[in-house]
């Protein structure tokens, strides 16, 4: 489904048709990662879990890839499918990529998110999905653009062209799974500017590893914010992995990862029937 039937806010279309952009011999041999390039006309598309195990419960998930790609499969319909075996429906969301130079790099596929977020629970009935069970999960840049939605879903970013901008683009839950660009200083002690935490922003689990080239520090300052602000929060830091995995990783401990996802959002009530 085109997230904007008439054309995305301000997209001119003019960066070069859609591709994987991921070369020959970028990956190993059998770990190959769709890196999809110049998108212009985002998308979202609905993983439904089989009938008898269908809870009710959705996640919008935003792959990552720098805001210059998207890792379509390692971070996106790998993790749809990893949903519907727990009876949650995934929905992939095709944002704008890359960021252009004229406006801020979260910009464009803020607008992609809210409006996903807003036509997911519009077509909630039709999709048998819980309009109170909505969650989002992101990875690197793209769990920045599930922070950046769990803190500014209330935030006028485009012009409402249709009923389903009637709806709330709140999450009711986020999973950020090696988030980037979360802290706003160079000493990495505070949250990005971009990212005002408050009561409102919703419960969050936070996943990284302590070897990941991203600081640590991000989801650690982000953790705080989100104590101070009362927010239920669980926070999981594993010694090494890296970054970049998606449900790939070898190493233990990190790939449980998953099964501590499972756990959290049983626990918060989201996977009963």
């Amino acid at each position: 489904m085109s997230l904007w039937p008439k054309g995305a806010p301000g997209e001119k279309g003019d960066i070069g048709a859609e591709v994987d952009t991921t070369k020959p011999d970028q990956d190993k041999p059998g770990k190959r990662v769709i890196r999809l390039g110049n998108v212009t006309d985002p998308t979202l598309t609905v993983y439904k879990p089989a009938a008898g195990k269908d809870t009710g419960a959705a996640v919008v998930v935003f792959p990552g890839g720098g805001y210059s790609i998207l890792a379509m499969d390692l971070e996106g319909t790998e993790l749809c499918q990893w949903f519907n075996s727990i009876g949650v429906t995934g929905i992939l969301v095709k944002y704008r990529v890359p960021a252009q130079p004229t406006s801020p790099r979260g910009a464009a596929p803020l607008q992609d998110a809210q409006r996903a977020m807003r036509l997911v629970r519009a077509h909630a009935t039709e999709w048998h999905i819980n309009p109170a069970r909505i969650g989002v999960m992101g990875f690197s840049a793209g769990g920045h653009l599930a922070a950046l939605l769990s803190n500014n879903f209330n935030k006028p970013v485009y012009e409402p062209i249709d009923a389903a901008d009637q709806n709330s683009a709140r999450p009711d839950f986020a999973m950020l799974i090696y988030p980037a660009y979360l802290t706003g200083d160079k000493e990495m002690t505070s949250v990005s500017p971009a990212l005002p935490v408050s009561a409102k922003t919703p419960p969050t689990l936070l996943v990284q590893a302590e070897d990941d080239p991203i600081p640590v520090e991000g989801v650690l300052v982000y953790y705080r914010a989100l104590k101070n602000a009362k927010v239920p929060a669980e926070m999981h830091l594993y010694p090494a992995g890296g970054h970049g995995y998606g449900l790939r990783s070898p190493v233990a401990p990190l790939n449980t990862w998953p099964k501590r996802a499972e756990e959290w959002m049983r626990a918060l009530g989201l996977l009963a029937r």
